[in-house]
């Protein structure tokens, strides 16, 4: 077989792939040996030109994010979110395949990798075909992916149709693999995108709603409506006091500024109280410690839904605005309640006197702080009924804008 220089002519490379031939083409990992996804013979011939054992399947590489819905089935938001910012580019996604994608592709199995490469030669090769290109990297199995046509020449010369010089590969790491197919969502092998990034990515790109206000507003209610759209509820004030009981950083962290000041087991923080009310120096210490390790909890358990498949989280914080969490959301929406309401319903919740649920009231932030510093305010003035719609509505709402 004579391994021809398709270089400059690229037509012939795409008429090559679609006569079932064989073709290494550039992409900004490594260069890669492209046979037609759907043709099985041309398939084989890759596993064998290789010496690629068959029980391992091979990865398809798509011209757009459109094929994820013509080749796969089931496809979780996270995934078209994750290929607008990494396509094209070098992550492999694995979904759940259809049957159009041949039994030797999947080596047996269900699930399929896609990537749209980096390149702008396998892009031109990619729409003149019209059809997902099957490529592992271009070399014999065992040896050195190859970052140049030159390699791949002294591996497949006479072996292969032909080879597409693109230069030396940008990036000469392979694309890192994720898998979608399945809850939770798994790093398969990390490349040239690192799992600590798209860790942030799969919480960055999760609607998370920033709830706060004041006492006897009605946010427990705004936080049901959260729920039953299918979301995740962090309360700040719930994930402190469970840190404080529970052995960790934040009890190591607090014991070894503050010895015994807190019993073991226990959230009671009446003696830690006394330390650092009268001392401003101490109760900054306290804070750092507190809001360092609430804010790395809430992370892990952000992290935790969106690698669950979760689209949606409530972050439900008093102090939202003020401690900075609000940056890390969507949206911010404040509850907010005429003064009488609040007073009537702070009284039968926690049976006071009215007096009392006055200063409490009186104590916390007015509902003008919440209409100036939050995205949206959701006013509580009417039965609880039409309030629940109301805070279904805007929610709903800012779902669709981030969807």
């Amino acid at each position: 077989m004579i391994t021809k220089d398709f270089t400059n002519d690229i037509p012939a490379a795409a008429e090559t792939l679609k006569n079932g031939g064989l073709v290494a083409v550039p992409t900004e990992t490594v260069y890669g040996l492209a046979a037609c996804g759907f043709d099985e013979k041309a398939v084989a011939e890759v596993y064998e030109v290789k010496g690629r054992p068959e029980k391992k399947p091979l990865s398809l590489m798509v011209s757009s994010k459109d094929a994820m819905d013509m080749l796969c089935e089931n496809v979780p938001p996270a995934a078209k979110k994750l290929a607008d910012i990494y396509w094209p580019g070098p992550l492999t996604i694995v979904l759940k395949a259809k049957d159009c994608i041949p039994d030797i592709v999947r080596a047996g199995g269900s699930t399929v990798g896609l990537r749209c490469p980096d390149h702008p030669l396998l892009r031109v090769v990619l729409d003149e075909t019209n059809f997902p290109l099957a490529a592992p990297s271009a070399n014999p199995s065992g040896e050195k992916s190859p970052v140049t046509a030159e390699e791949v020449w002294r591996y497949f010369d006479g072996k292969i149709d032909g080879i597409i010089d693109g230069g030396k590969c940008t990036l000469g790491k392979e694309s890192t693999l994720i898998d979608l197919s399945k809850t939770p969502y798994a790093v398969l092998r990390e490349g040239a995108v690192s799992i600590t990034e798209l860790n942030m990515m799969l919480v960055a790109n999760m609607t998370i709603i920033g709830i706060t206000g004041g006492t006897g507003c009605g946010k427990t209610t705004a936080l049901q409506v959260i729920e039953e759209l299918g979301g995740l509820v962090i309360d700040c004030d719930e994930v402190y006091h469970r840190l404080l009981r529970e052995p960790g950083a934040m009890r190591d962290a607090i014991n070894e500024r503050f010895p015994g000041a807190l019993k073991p087991g226990s959230d009671d923080t009446k003696a830690l109280g006394e330390i650092v009310f009268s001392d401003p120096t101490a109760l900054a210490a306290l804070n750092k410690i507190t809001h360092q390790c609430v804010g790395d909890e809430m992370n892990a358990m952000l992290l935790r839904w969106a690698r669950n498949g979760g689209t949606l989280a409530a972050i439900d914080a008093i102090a939202l605005i003020e401690s900075g969490v609000g940056a890390m959301c969507t949206a911010t929406a404040g509850i907010t309640a005429p003064r009488k309401a609040r007073v009537q319903r702070l009284m039968k919740r926690e049976d006071i006197a009215r007096e009392y649920a006055e200063l409490r009231i009186d104590a916390q932030k007015p509902n003008l702080f919440f209409e100036e510093n939050c995205d949206v305010c959701i006013l509580n003035d009417g039965t609880q009924a039409e309030f629940h719609e109301k805070c279904r509505t805007i929610f709903e709402d800012i779902l669709r804008r981030n969807s």
